[in-house]
């Protein structure tokens, strides 16, 4: 049969496949040059009263008062009276109740002397389990929270890279990723590559597709016995940094390959995102055990144990209106007991839509959505933040 005029003589070659990328690329390229016009880089909103009273945990009416007896500086305010504030400003405030108010250490939550640098790597076995989505909001959060935050995109289809306003493809085609910092040959400090973002306290280090390299290339090194090996590499690269950082956050690949390994090496904390269905929990189940096996051959390799301060299962995509989640999120919590999270990560309308032009509940403007839609989402991210985060202040000694 002559299949000459059927449209399928060529075929669909490796070169039309590049072509989609570039034409999504280009048109890509567009829509974030129009989402976030008239700046080139993403910036932050400014924030209500009510949102910074409850992220420096005093009263509104404290807030108040404090800019009427002088002792807060003034701020932006709109032309009903209300205040409004920057992230910068939130930071200057918290600097002011850490010198004049009451319990004046709990305005500064960051490390002390003598307390390490948290590491916490979030990890799932399969996609769609929120991994990034909770990164995020986390890092955020404990941003405006006052704490010094570091973000690492391990992941090299580099999605949070992409949500802090970053052209991965087109930005760090030649270089600028974490990727530099690990790898085998002609390796770049940490420092190097780390980006500030448009979050104040919030810093980043962005990920591309050469990351995927890294798996080939610690095969080999490990087969050269090239030292130091991959589960060391992460943890040498942060002592640099650390001292200029309260809390590092990891979005891992949703594998555990080498880059997963070598997160899970440097970490003191672990954060499994789950689904609260069958599939995902079975899914989760085969990580952790492959995750088991694996750790404890690196263990071998390195000479010494791999623990965590604590280990965390995340409930994300929770509808509490859902019989069977309900009763999945049940069965997990009978199983880990404490180590599920009490609050879960709930399935929203806003933190999707939000999602869609790449920015978070705490970046997007509150009256584009319907109250009670925004109001639900944040309380549902901060829950989840807040209770980590005592986690973290456990592991630190406090609480």
């Amino acid at each position: 049969m002559d299949d000459r005029n059927n449209g399928y003589t060529q075929g669909i070659g490796s070169s039309d496949i590049g072509a989609f990328a570039d034409n999504l690329a280009e048109s890509l390229d567009r829509q974030m040059k129009i989402a976030f016009e008239p700046e080139e880089r993403k910036s932050l909103r400014r924030f209500s009263s009510t949102e910074v009273a409850g992220l420096l945990r005093v009263s509104t009416s404290n807030l108040r008062n404090r800019h009427k007896d002088g002792s807060f500086p003034e701020v932006h305010t709109d032309n009903r009276g209300h205040r409004f504030y920057t992230a910068q400003e939130i930071d200057e405030l918290r600097d002011v109740l850490g010198r004049t108010g009451k319990n004046a250490e709990s305005y500064r939550p960051g490390r002390r002397d003598g307390d390490r640098l948290q590491v916490i790597s979030v990890v799932n076995f399969k996609g769609g389990s929120s991994k990034t989505t909770a990164t995020i909001h986390l890092a955020q959060r404990y941003a405006l929270r006052g704490y010094r935050v570091l973000v690492l995109d391990l992941d090299p289809q580099a999605s949070l890279t992409t949500f802090f306003g970053f052209r991965p493809e087109l930005e760090f085609a030649d270089g600028g990723t974490i990727y530099d910092a690990l790898r085998y040959e002609d390796q770049v400090p940490l420092s190097n590559v780390i980006q500030k973002t448009y979050f104040h306290k919030l810093d980043m280090v962005p990920a591309g597709l050469m990351l995927s390299e890294y798996e080939t290339e610690t095969a080999n090194a490990l087969a050269r016995r090239v030292q130091p090996i991959f589960a060391e590499r992460l943890a040498l690269a942060l002592e640099e940094v650390e001292a200029n950082y309260d809390i590092v956050l990891i979005d891992c690949p949703p594998q555990l390959g080498f880059l997963t390994l070598t997160a899970l090496a440097a970490s003191t904390g672990l954060l499994v995102t789950v689904v609260p269905g069958m599939l995902d929990i079975a899914s989760m189940s085969q990580f952790l055990k492959l995750a088991s096996e694996t750790v404890k051959a690196v263990e071998e390799a390195i000479g010494r144990r791999v623990t965590w301060d604590f280990v965390k299962f995340l409930i994300t995509r929770y509808e509490p209106s859902d019989g069977p989640q309900t009763q999945m999120a049940g069965y997990l919590r009978s199983i880990l007991a404490g180590q599920v999270m009490t609050e879960p990560m709930l399935k929203s309308t806003a933190i999707s839509d939000a999602g869609m032009t790449q920015q978070t509940v705490y970046e997007v403007d509150p009256s584009q959505f319907i109250r009670k839609t925004i109001d639900r989402a944040l309380t549902s991210v901060n829950g989840v933040g807040d209770e980590l985060e005592q986690t973290i202040q456990m592991a630190w000694g406090r609480r």
